[in-house]
């Protein structure tokens, strides 16, 4: 059976030729500057899909003993907003006493990687003569600190914009409460929409689609869980404060392919130059840390989670990734794998579809038989 299906899915692979992959490519390409423009849903509904794949597991588990699919996932999503409700009612008064010095808390970390910055600098002066005579330390320090005053001012309107985004993301828990639900019957609303001659195939279609984005959602999640732990392991034993805390906002932040990573391992060297500013070696060995968690992610995390549910050459993976933040910028940065491996599970069985002469001949002869159907009354 697995070899069967392997022949068939080279069969197809074989079928998506130059003009496919151009179609596909360019279609991604389209999609990603249309969502770019209709943010407020789009955020949502990726919320909404991680949130369904993760509860997925626990709605099967109450069909499977019983429990009709509208019960099941009722109780479920019932169970993971009382969940919600009582983790921030513990986290609101930490975030009610923080919020007001958050200017100051940014402008301390920002003032501690400054001063790491220099003290590095100023290392590399007294080891180079030409570094000394170009003043590098003083040079950088100046326009650093410049350019960090302008930031600490710009971080309020983000904040804000931050804030005005929260009512949209309440969609999320409803869109996956009715995926939940309905899932099945949109499935099968778009199976009857198709004709007989590409039924099979369109059920193929339906199951590649949920296939592609149940293997990277729920590997996205496998990933953030295995970064996490590791993250904290490792700052735990490098004795920051507040390990699990900020492992988990390093891997959430790793969603966004390169510049998420880069922008949480900056966040850590920060907290440990802030936090131990006489000792420059907590900054050092917390670069390594992150070195070492990447290379982790790269041969071990990613082909275990994420790494081959889309099926793709790293060639294509890289290049499309590239292209997303070029088009859409951070969005098209954390939409281009999963909108790839849609449209590539589309394209492919379209292209299949079009070039198999079996089904288009199917298709013809039965359009013919419900026109002959349609008219024979009328030549009597």
């Amino acid at each position: 059976m697995t070899t069967t299906a392997s022949s068939s899915r080279n069969q197809e692979l074989q079928a998506s030729g130059p003009l496919i992959w151009t179609a596909i490519i360019g279609i991604t390409c389209l999609l990603l500057f249309l969502f770019q423009k209709i943010l407020w849903l789009v955020v949502p509904a990726m919320l909404g899909l991680i949130l369904y794949y993760v509860l997925f597991p626990a709605v099967n588990w109450l069909v499977y003993r019983g429990t009709s699919r509208e019960g099941a996932a009722g109780f479920v999503m019932l169970s993971f907003l009382i969940f919600l409700a009582v983790w921030i009612l513990a986290v609101a008064p930490w975030i009610a006493t923080h919020i007001a010095d958050w200017q100051a808390v940014v402008t301390r970390y920002l003032d501690g990687g400054l001063h790491l910055l220099t003290r590095s600098l100023r290392r590399l002066e007294r080891s180079s003569s030409m570094l000394r005579e170009a003043h590098l330390a003083a040079t950088v320090s100046e326009r650093l600190q410049q350019g960090s005053g302008s930031l600490t001012q710009h971080l309020e309107p983000i904040l804000i914009g931050i804030m005005a985004w929260t009512p949209s993301l309440l969609l999320a828990p409803f869109l996956a409460f009715f995926f939940l639900r309905d899932g099945n019957r949109f499935k099968a609303f778009l199976g009857d929409a198709v004709p007989n001659a590409f039924f099979e195939r369109s059920l193929y279609l339906l199951h590649g689609v949920d296939r592609t984005l149940r293997a990277y959602f729920q590997g996205l999640i496998k990933l953030t869980v295995l970064d996490t732990l590791t993250l904290a392991a490792g700052l735990w034993m490098l004795s920051i404060p507040g390990p699990l805390v900020l492992g988990l906002i390093c891997a959430v932040l790793a969603w966004i392919p390169y510049v998420g990573s880069i922008l949480g391992g900056l966040l850590v060297v920060l907290v440990a130059a802030t936090d131990f500013p006489g000792d420059a070696s907590m900054a050092y060995w917390a670069i390594g840390l992150f070195i070492v968690v990447r290379l982790l992610d790269d041969f071990l995390y990613m082909p275990l989670t994420i790494g081959k549910s889309l099926h793709m050459h790293p060639l294509i993976t890289v290049l499309m990734i590239f292209v997303g933040g070029a088009v859409a910028g951070i969005t098209g940065l954390m939409l281009v794998l999963p909108l790839l491996g849609v449209v590539m599970v589309v394209g492919e069985t379209i292209g299949a579809i079009v070039t198999d002469e079996r089904l288009m001949a199917r298709h013809r002869h039965a359009r013919a038989l419900r026109r002959a159907a349609a008219s024979q009354d009328l030549h009597s």
